[in-house]
């Protein structure tokens, strides 16, 4: 009897923060990542944030109550969106700078709202937006070091998107440091959980 391994197909979309030249470790682990991804059959689509245009969120509420659930920015963030909520899982990844995710990636992660309706609901004794979306995936947050990066830099960053998690209606599956792990590893994270 032949074993067959059991396999899911899945839509991968990778939000790359890193504003470093293409040639950086970052840089190197996404695309490492990516043909990973790709040779287990997976289809993968990976947005390098610094060769996109995007805008900030302006806090306008256009993409809630006069256009619900499309941005008043006409850039790539629709592309972006898109991508996400037709996705099976989706990673964040960033290097930190200053202790935090990069400005890239902070600027769309802040856009994300877009895919939640403005209604307010109560979960897990906190108020949170309803689904705009039967289905949202989850996610995993992908991160390098700095020097002076310690373990309260990388809590930080954790909790604030397990925070994001609760109210996307999703869950953050993994937090992977490039530093520590190799990218099979966070392959292998991305389905075994």
């Amino acid at each position: 009897m032949t074993f067959i391994p059991y396999f899911i197909f899945m839509k991968i979309t990778i939000l790359n923060g890193d504003n470093s030249p293409d040639n950086s470790d970052f840089g190197e682990y996404v695309s490492q990542l990516q043909t990973l991804y790709i040779n287990q059959g997976h289809e993968v689509q990976v947005f390098n944030l610094s060769a996109m245009n995007l805008k900030y969120c302006i806090g306008c509420w256009t993409c809630w109550w006069k256009t619900p659930g499309r941005c008043v920015h006409k850039d790539d963030g629709e592309l972006i969106f898109r991508s996400v909520i037709n996705a099976d899982f989706f990673i964040f990844a960033s290097p930190l700078v200053a202790g935090f995710t990069t400005a890239l990636l902070k600027k769309i992660t802040d856009r994300l709202i877009v895919l939640l309706h403005p209604y307010i609901l109560i979960k897990e004794g906190e108020f949170h937006h309803h689904k705009r979306y039967e289905k949202y995936p989850e996610f995993g947050l992908l991160l390098s070091r700095e020097i002076t990066t310690d373990e309260e830099d990388i809590q930080i960053v954790e909790d604030m998107y397990k925070r994001l998690a609760i109210n996307f209606h999703s869950r953050l599956r993994f937090v992977t440091l490039i530093n520590d792990h190799q990218p099979e590893e966070t392959a292998h994270a991305t389905y075994h959980f």
